[in-house]
């Protein structure tokens, strides 16, 4: 959440000549109305299975840059389907979060008390990002542009 993987990942398309997708504005898209709301009215364990879904067929379909909501990752067979892919986790600090995004937008896991729950949300998924990664690559008092250079190094690809 707020970790700037929308910008950083159409930035990286961009300088590698791909496309870029997001499975969140797949999810979107097809269910005509926004991931808040799909929490509210029909509930997580329905949106995490609209997710799942989303992931597979973007991993299935999609030759460029894909940026995943940040829950994807809880699912087993997600995990097991991003291994080997070149998957990078952008990790940030919560005082980076709040300085992105004030940890006050629309975000339904961070109803109350987002900066606690930030970091609980944060401690039980940080081992499951960097079991995924093949990189992992700090965006604190970094630029999108810096971000997506050291993604670029990371993963030793270069641009177009």
């Amino acid at each position: 959440m707020g970790s700037g993987k929308s910008t950083v990942g159409k930035l990286l398309a961009e300088r590698l000549g791909v496309a870029y997708r997001d499975t969140d504005a797949d999810i979107v898209a097809a269910q005509g109305r926004e991931i808040s709301d799909i929490f509210v009215d029909l509930g997580e364990p329905y949106f995490r299975d609209l997710e799942r879904q989303a992931v597979r067929a973007a991993v299935a379909e999609h030759p460029g840059v894909l940026a995943l909501g940040g829950g994807s990752i809880l699912d087993d067979s997600t995990r097991e389907l991003l291994a080997g892919l070149p998957v990078v986790y952008l990790s940030m600090d919560v005082e980076e979060a709040v300085r992105r995004v004030g940890l006050n937008q629309a975000r339904p896991l961070l109803a109350v008390n987002p900066r606690r729950q930030w970091r609980e949300l944060m401690d039980a998924r940080r081992h499951l990002y960097t079991e995924v990664a093949r990189a992992v690559v700090a965006t604190d008092e970094r630029t999108p542009e810096e971000v997506a250079q050291a993604v670029l190094d990371a993963l030793e690809l270069k641009d177009a």
